[in-house]
This record gives structure tokens, C-alpha cells and sequence, in this order.
């Protein structure tokens, strides 16, 4: 895996600089905040509404300012209780309006944002299963769990919340730079006068900001992938004492996490000040050059309260704006991320209108098949193997002979570089894989059970299947014995890594749940090479049955357990350089003879061979 060779081949310093080069790329990209926007259509009627509160939110804020100077240069002034009256009615009106508009807005980009984020995130799961097993083999699990929950979490930030705050803020700067000018021309520039200040302040910001909130996307991830690689081989860490060096290399990920983190944040504590600090100077603008027209008699005392308000709101929407750029940045990289694992296209895909795979019969034909995972670094070479319906073929050979590999390319994983793998005589690759699979089912070296109980586990390759079916093929599979001394039977929950079950029950449990799928092809990939002799012998049972009317290929280390197969092909380099039976082969005094005599032949002291 990528996870264990990044950690292996050059430490943090190697993980930290393969997560760096991601942070490169363009500050905006036209093509990505088209692909958000996407996401938005589906809930157009619910976020037109939201702009719609969100003006009328933001309206009512501007008219507030304008209502104070109404009661202070009019009633006021006038003495006019009851216009005063009416005026503060009114301006606790815009409060309560304002504020019930801004809940209402909010709650409405808060649902439709979950929505997004449910609906992004499922696209994202489906594409990670719609990819070839080669790509999970090459990305580290870790980064694309942090796609899958950091990267789209600042997207939905973004989509739900930015843009519609983006509008707000954007109708409220408008609003209020109009009625200050319509109030008084001369006071509303000289305020304006500190805008110039205010570009220069977000630009130098934008540039220094547009990498800063890029590294924290990677960074994040660099953590979140080293996080995921350490626990899953917490095992080995503990069996080899490197604990100290593991977590000196986390140090190293979590020290350049919290530095990026550091960096962004204070570049965004530098520029909110420098937004305070000019609002402020504006508010000192308006005091001086108001109060002197106050006291000339040429401005009146609620202009320059409506003043002051406004200047403080007028500020506020700007801080706002420079979070949301903060916002836009880290949505922008994410996206970016997200969008490349949308867009990794499989390698292994149905051809158009591919039809159904027809009911197999069971006959397997390997025609001049060839196969490279590298190009120009070939696995098979030409490998012809013909497996009838009902026969029970065993692949053996040294490791990493592409024993392996055959079985990968028979459930179609991947596909042919060259030749053709046929079922029945239809090529794989005519037919939809979901179809063909349907029809096999696999009992790996390594036994995976998922979280829930034993019964979900069985059931899992059929999911409709009733609970007398489940007890059926656990009973065929010798697995019902050690089930009933479970706690809970058939209901015990598997724990994580299934670690309350040994690995032959483990492996046991695999059996039983692809007998219950009652497959027209079984692969097993060296399922008792990590066995002890006792449970071996439950499987071997086991497999009699589930050998039964089922072509079958069997992968196998113990030669012992091929032993009755119909034909035994020797895997050698990528070629099958012998095929027969047992004793034919041993007969021939061949390669398999050789690996079987490794196996169960050892020389005594007088040189005698003995069995």
C-alpha cells in the first residue's frame, strides 16, 4: 500500500512533501466554482428564498440607522410624542423583522447545506466503489476519508452559507453607501476615503492568503492519512517496539499541520484589526467633519448619529466579506481535491447497454491472456488454461508468480492487456461486471467481517436471506458449532478487526457467506494458508460440499489441500509451465514435484528420503 511505503520510504519529511505538491495550484479556478454551483440547482426554489429573507434582513438593517435619525431630527426636535412613538414602534418592528428574517434565512441554507453535503459525500462513496481495486492500493486510505469529510465539509461551508452571505453582504454595502450619499454627499465621501486603504489591505491579503489556506487542506490530510496507516498497523508498531519513531513522525505531520494552521490564521487576525482600525478612522472622519457641520448648522445631530451607525455596519459586512474570501480559499483547494476523485475515472468499465452475464454453466477459458499492473513490467505472459464446468482447478506456485492475478482478472478487477478470459464462451468484458459477479463469490487469504452481527456477516453476500437460510450454510460451512458457543449465537456482534473471533472462525464465517450466495464459480485465494491444522480440516469438510456442482478455482500454499483437485496448474514467472493431476504431475518429476517434496519430503540422517 502507498500508506505503508510513504511512511517506510522517507519518513514525514516524504509525507509532508507528497501532500505539499497538492497544495500547488491556481488561487481561482472558473471551472471548479462552476461544478459547486451544480449542487445548487436542485435547490434553487429554497435558496431564492433565502436571498429573498436575507434582503429583506438586510434591508431592514439599513432602515434601522435611518429611523434613528427620523426621531432625532423630527420627533424629537419637534417634540411629537406621538410621532415619536410611531417612529420607535417602527424601529422595534425593523429589529424583530430583521431578526426573524435572518433565522428564517438561516435555518433554510443550514438545511439546504446538509443536503449538499449528504448528497456530495454520497457521490464521492459511489465513486470510491465504482474505482478498480489498483486505485485503493495506491491512495492512501486516510486522505480519502479526509476528502470525504474535511474536503466537502468547507465546499458545503461555501455553498450553504458563503455565497447567499456574499449576496447579503454585497445589497447591504449598496444599501448603505446610497443613503449616505443621499443623506449628505460631501460627509459620505470623505468616510469613502478610507477605501483605497481598505483594497490595498485586501489584496496584499488575498496574495499571501490564496497558499496559506491551500496548505491547510493538505496538511489536514497528510494527518488524517498518517492517523489511518498507524492505527491500521498498530500491530506491527508494537511488535517491533517502534512506537517512539511512529510518533515522532505524527509529531512531525500533526507540527507542519499546525503551522499551516498558525500561518492562515494569523494572516486572517492581521487583516480583521486592519478592517477595525479604518473603521474606526472612519468613524473619527464623520465626528470631526460632522460635529464642525453640526455646530455651522449646515448638518443636523441625527445625520451624524445615522452617520456613525452606518459606518459601523458599513465595516462590519467587509470583515464578513474577508472571512468568506478565507472561506472561498479553502473551498476553492478543496474542491479541487474532490473534484479529481470525482472525475478518477475505473479502469475496468461496462461497454455501453453491456447486457446481463447469461446463467454460467461453470467452463473458464484463459486464451493467450497476458497482463501488466506497470507497463513494460508483465505479470502472465500468453497463459491458455481451460477449467471445465464442475472442475476443481488449484493454481500453485512461488509468490508472486501471478496465482494471484488470474483469479484478480477472472472476477474481472481488471482486464486483459492482452487475449481474452471467456465464461461459456462470452468474453468478459461484453458483460456488465455486477452480472458477473453475481454469479461468484470469493473466500479470501485474509477473512474481512464487517461491523454487526455474526448473522449479518453470513448474510451480507445475500441480504434477503432468511434466518433459517443463514443457520443452513453456516452448518455447511462447520461454522454453526463454534456460533452456538458464542455469547449471543448468530447475534454476537463482531467486534473491530473482528477481534473477538480467531482467524479460522474468521475464515469459517467466509465460508459460510459464500455458500449462502450459492455461486457457479468459488475462488478461494489460499483460504487456509493462515490456519491452524485443526480448523483446516473444518474447512476441508466444509469445501466438500461447497465444492459440489460449482466449478471452482483454489489458489493454494499447502499443497496438501489440492491434492484431490481435477487439474493443477504450476504458476510460474506468468506462465503455466505444468497442468494435471496430482499424481501425473508427481510422475513427471517436474516443478511441482519439487514444491510438493519441499513441502512433505525430508531427508533423514542416513540420507534416505522419508515422507
Amino acid at each position: 500500500m502507498l500508506g505503508m511505503s510513504a511512511g517506510a520510504g522517507g519518513g514525514p519529511q516524504h509525507l509532508i512533501s507528497t501532500f505539499g505538491r497538492e497544495a500547488e495550484g491556481k488561487a481561482f479556478d472558473a471551472k471548479v466554482a462552476r461544478r459547486l454551483l451544480v449542487f445548487l440547482k436542485p435547490h434553487v426554489r429554497q435558496v431564492v428564498f433565502g436571498l429573498i429573507l436575507m434582503t429583506v434582513a438586510s434591508g431592514l438593517s439599513i432602515a434601522c440607522p435611518y429611523l434613528l435619525k427620523v426621531a432625532l431630527d423630527g420627533d424629537i426636535a419637534r417634540g411629537d410624542v406621538p410621532g415619536l412613538t410611531r417612529t420607535a414602534i417602527l424601529l422595534a418592528l425593523a429589529y424583530l423583522g430583521t431578526y426573524g428574517a435572518t433565522a428564517g434565512q438561516r435555518w433554510i441554507v443550514s438545511a439546504v447545506g446538509q443536503r449538499i453535503l449528504s448528497e456530495l459525500r454520497g457521490r464521492l462513496f459511489r465513486r470510491i466503489q465504482e474505482l478498480h481495486l489498483g486505485y485503493h492500493d495506491t491512495h492512501i486510505v486516510g486522505v480519502t476519508v479526509s476528502r470525504l469529510i474535511n474536503d466537502v465539509g468547507v465546499i458545503n461551508d461555501l455553498i450553504s452559507q458563503g455565497l447567499i452571505a456574499l449576496f447579503g453582504d454585497v445589497f447591504v454595502l449598496a444599501g448603505i453607501m446610497t443613503v449616505m450619499i443621499l443623506m449628505d454627499a460631501r460627509l459620505a465621501l470623505l468616510c469613502f476615503s478610507v477605501m483605497p486603504l481598505m483594497v490595498l489591505a485586501t489584496w496584499l491579503f488575498s496574495r499571501q492568503a490564496k497558499q496559506a489556506f491551500r496548505n491547510t487542506r493538505s496538511r489536514i490530510a497528510a494527518v488524517v492519512g498518517d492517523l489511518a496507516e498507524n492505527i491500521s498497523g498498530m500491530r506491527v508498531i508494537q511488535a517491533f517496539g517502534q512506537e517512539e519513531t511512529t510518533r515522532s513522525r505524527f509529531r512531525e505531520v500533526n507540527r507542519a499541520n499546525r503551522d499551516a494552521n498558525i500561518r492562515a490564521m494569523s494572516l486572517s487576525f492581521a487583516f480583521l484589526p486592519v478592517v477595525d482600525f479604518l473603521g474606526v478612522l472612519a468613524s473619527g472622519i464623520v465626528l470631526w467633519f460632522g460635529g464642525k457641520a453640526v455646530a455651522a448648522e449646515t448638518l443636523t445631530i441625527g445625520t451624524v448619529v445615522a452617520f456613525l451607525n452606518y459606518v459601523t455596519r458599513f465595516f462590519q459586512p467587509i470583515q464578513e466579506l474577508s472571512q468568506l474570501y478565507t472561506t472561498f480559499q479553502t473551498a476553492m483547494a478543496g474542491g479541487e481535491r474532490v473534484f479529481e476523485l470525482l472525475d478518477a475515472e475505473p479502469a475496468v468499465q461496462d461497454p455501453p447497454g453491456a447486457p446481463a452475464m447469461p446463467p454460467i454453466g461453470g467452463r473458464i477459458e484463459f486464451s493467450r491472456v497476458s497482463f501488466h499492473y506497470k507497463e513494460g513490467v508483465p505479470v502472465l505472459r500468453d497463459v491458455d488454461l481451460t477449467v471445465e464446468p464442475g472442475q476443481m482447478a488449484a493454481l500453485v506456485g512461488p509468490t508472486g508468480a501471478g496465482k494471484t492475478t488470474i483469479a484478480f482478472l477472472l472476477q474481472r478487477f481488471a482486464d486483459v492487456s492482452g487475449g481474452a478470459i471467456r465464461i461459456d464462451g462470452t468474453d468478459l468484458r461484453t458483460v456488465s461486471q455486477a452480472s458477473l459477479r453475481s454469479q461468484m463469490a470469493l473466500v479470501p487469504q485474509d477473512p474481512f467481517l464487517f461491523s454487526g452481527t455474526v448473522a449479518d456477516n453470513i448474510r451480507f453476500s445475500r441480504p434477503g436471506a432468511s434466518a433459517e437460510e443463514v443457520e443452513r450454510a453456516a452448518r455447511t460451512a462447520n461454522a454453526h458449532g463454534f456460533i452456538s458457543r458464542l455469547p449471543d449465537g448468530y447475534d454476537t456482534r463482531i467486534l473491530e478487526g473482528a477481534a473477538n473471533l480467531s482467524v479460522g472462525q474468521r475464515q469459517l464465517l467466509c465460508i459460510a457467506r459464500a455458500v449462502l450466495c450459492d455461486p457457479r464459480i468459488l475462488i478461494m485465494d489460499e483460504a487456509t494458508a493462515n490456519i491452524d491444522t485443526v480448523t483446516e480440516l473444518l474447512i476441508q469438510k466444509a469445501l466438500v460440499g461447497l465444492f459440489r456442482g460449482r466449478t471452482s478455482v483454489v489458489i493454494a500454499h499447502r499443497l496438501s489441500t489440492v491434492r484431490g483437485a481435477d487439474l493443477i496448474c504450476v504458476i510460474q514467472d506468468g506462465r503455466v509451465t505444468e497442468r494435471g493431476t496430482h499424481a501425473g504431475l508427481l510422475s513427471r518429476a517436474g516443478a511441482y514435484a519439487t514444491l510438493y517434496s519441499r513441502q512433505f519430503v525430508s531427508i533423514d540422517p542416513e540420507g534416505t528420503e522419508g515422507a
